[in-house]
């Protein structure tokens, strides 16, 4: 019953942050997920440019999960925002603990750790900061359900503090457009983090992550898109090419039981927010 409950308000709020936007359910992205055999799945894209909102599967995309290493990108925030970072190049020292992930068996900076997606460097990060810090900013931004009771450096990953893929696509246009409580300084770093391909037509931003909950993987790409489009300024202005950048919001989201290691999940959930993306016409085909 509680749960019915909570998904009924999760879903009003939901069409309330959409309320002066167009809505549409595009069922038809589910044949991504199909082809490789993913069944729980979601997609929420957000259209600033028309004013619009497109999802598959609208349960899952108003359904509060663990955010796991998306929540990265808040944790740089508040590092950045208190100077536990001074700035992305801040260095931690390797604990010597030898881990399955090489890349995160030596010191690294933040922007090496975001990059390398450094569970150990971000707890010490969380444990730096603090309790009492986090949770003001947790507060503050209103991120998720702002849960964060247990130890500091383990609520985002076990399953304490939860954030719906509408939630995050809402998050990461607030830092897009620098309207989180932070400084400009402090959202203009993490968003050149997040930068994971740059070409002539297109800047594709995101941060992944990867959660265990019972017997499943919870696989999350959380982030925003600019497609990048050329034009000729008008007469009498020496014909002068200019650039304009369209930013689409996006946040997957599907899940898979852990001992299903037939397919490369990190990499499949990359193709398909390219297909998603390519197919709504964020990204060139």
């Amino acid at each position: 019953m509680y749960s019915r409950v909570l998904l009924a308000c999760i879903c009003i709020a939901f069409i309330s942050s959409c309320r002066d936007v167009r809505i549409k359910d595009h069922a038809e992205w589910g044949k991504y997920f199909d082809k490789y055999g993913i069944k729980d799945a979601g997609f929420i894209l957000r259209d600033n440019n028309h004013e619009s909102v497109y999802y598959y599967n609208k349960e899952r995309c108003t359904k509060r999960m663990l955010p796991a290493s998306t929540f990265k990108i808040f944790n740089s925030l508040v590092a950045l925002e208190t100077a536990v970072a001074p700035d992305d190049q801040l260095v931690i020292k390797w604990d010597s603990v030898v881990r399955d992930h090489t890349e995160w068996n030596r010191d690294l900076t933040m922007r090496e750790a975001f990059k390398a997606s450094s569970v150990p460097y971000y707890q010490e990060i969380a444990r730096r900061i603090g309790p009492a810090r986090m949770q003001h900013y947790l507060d503050t931004v209103k991120y998720g359900n702002m849960n964060m009771s247990g130890k500091v450096d383990e609520f985002w990953l076990n399953d304490t503090l939860q954030i719906t893929p509408d939630e995050q696509t809402g998050f990461v246009k607030r830092l897009y457009f620098a309207e989180l409580p932070f400084s400009e300084r402090s959202q203009r770093i993490v968003k050149t983090m997040m930068l994971q391909e740059q070409t002539p037509e297109y800047n594709l931003y995101y941060k992944t992550g990867t959660g265990k909950i019972g017997d499943k993987y919870i696989y999350w790409v959380v982030g925003f898109s600019e497609k990048i489009e050329h034009y000729k300024e008008p007469e009498g202005s020496m014909n002068k090419t200019s650039v304009r950048n369209y930013p689409y919001f996006f946040a997957e989201n599907f899940e898979m039981p852990v001992s299903d290691t037939s397919k490369d999940w990190f990499r499949i959930r990359i193709d398909i927010l390219h297909e998603v993306l390519k197919e709504y016409g964020a990204l060139p085909k």
